[in-house]
Formats: structure tokens, sequence, C-alpha cells
């Protein structure tokens, strides 16, 4: 039995290697570009709702909570069928590797607003520009099981945060469009990186 285990272990650890030597396909640029138009429209429906009055915390923050959760929701549904198609048995383990790169910036943007809501709360304009740095991170960290080029996304989110934290800093204010445009073109950008990626045409 022990020998049958090593060996299972061992093909366990061969398959978690050759996965993090494959490029990821399973992001459709359909489904990225469609999360880039929900967060325009959410942000332009912010906008018209709020008429130019301060936003309240709460009301600014639980639609972008709840537009994360509905994008993470579609990318991943599609990651799931789309890898199974394209990489058939390394498909699991591609999701899995892909998953864990993001999942430490995922859980520090939600600790870091929870912290900045519980003792700091007039700072909360700051997270807009620290969630885009943060997102820009994660596609740095993950560049390497991606197609080349989403580098390119990764600077993006990064340059945008920190224009988004410069242009904040003179309002102190909660903006739909500093949440709305960087990430809705982010997620435009990845699309057409992705369309355009050398074998994106072959994958379906």
């Amino acid at each position: 039995m022990r020998d049958i285990d090593r060996a299972l272990a061992d093909i366990a650890a061969i398959r978690t290697q050759m996965a993090r030597g494959v490029v990821f396909r399973g992001l459709g640029p359909a489904t990225l570009a469609a999360t880039g138009v929900l967060a325009l429209l959410v942000a332009a429906g912010q906008a018209l709702v709020l008429g130019g009055a301060p936003a309240a915390p709460l009301a600014y923050f639980l639609p972008w909570i709840l537009t994360a959760g509905i994008a993470a929701a579609l990318i991943l549904a599609e990651a799931v069928t789309r890898s199974r198609r394209i990489h058939s048995d390394l498909a699991d383990d591609l999701i899995r590797a892909a998953i864990e790169q993001f999942l430490p910036v995922a859980a520090a943007g939600a600790l870091i607003g929870l912290v900045l809501a519980r003792v700091a709360p007039e700072t909360l304009w700051l997270l807009p520009g620290l969630w885009q740095v943060l997102v820009g991170l994660g596609v740095f960290g993950a560049a390497r099981l991606l197609p080349r080029g989403l580098a390119l996304a990764g600077a993006w989110y990064v340059l945008a945060g920190l224009a988004t934290l410069a242009l904040g800093a003179s309002t102190e204010a909660l903006s739909p469009w500093l949440m709305g445009v960087p990430f809705g073109a982010g997620q435009l950008l990845v699309a057409a990186i992705l369309q355009f990626a050398p074998g994106e045409t072959d994958a379906g």
C-alpha cells in the first residue's frame, strides 16, 4: 500500500509540475469583455442614481462587491468548461493553479477593506485604487500561467490604480467612474489580448 500511495503522490506531483508549464487558455475573451461592459454599466447606473451627491460607503461598495462576485462566477464557470475542453486531463490542475495565484490578492483586498471600514472609514476612498493595484499584481503573479501579453493588462491595472489614488486624493470622495472606468477598460483590454493571443484561434 505504501508503494501505491507513493506512486500516486508522485503522479500528482508530476501532473502539478506539468500544469505549471502549460499556458492556461481557460479564459474566454467574450466573457472577459462582458465583465468589462458590466463594470461600465454599473458605474453609469451608480453615477445616475447618485446624481453627483456624495456616496455613502455601503451604497457605493455593495453594488461593486456584487458586480465582482457576478464577474468572478462568470469567469470561473467558463474557465471550467473551456479548460476541460482544451486542456483535457490537466484542466483541474490548471484551474487550481490559476485560482491559487489570485486567492491571496482577493483575500488581501477584502481584508484591507474590512480594516479601513473598521478603523478609518474616512479613508475608504483609497479602496478603488488599492484594489486596482492588487489586481494588477495578481495578473503579474499569474503571468507565467497565462497567454503572453497579459502582463500589459497587469501594468494597466497598477498604473490605473495609482492614477485613481492620485485623482481620488483631490476630493477624497467615492467616485463611480474611478472604479468603473479602470476595471471596465482593464477587462476589455484583457479580452482583446486573449482574442489575439497566439493559439487563441485554435483554442476556440
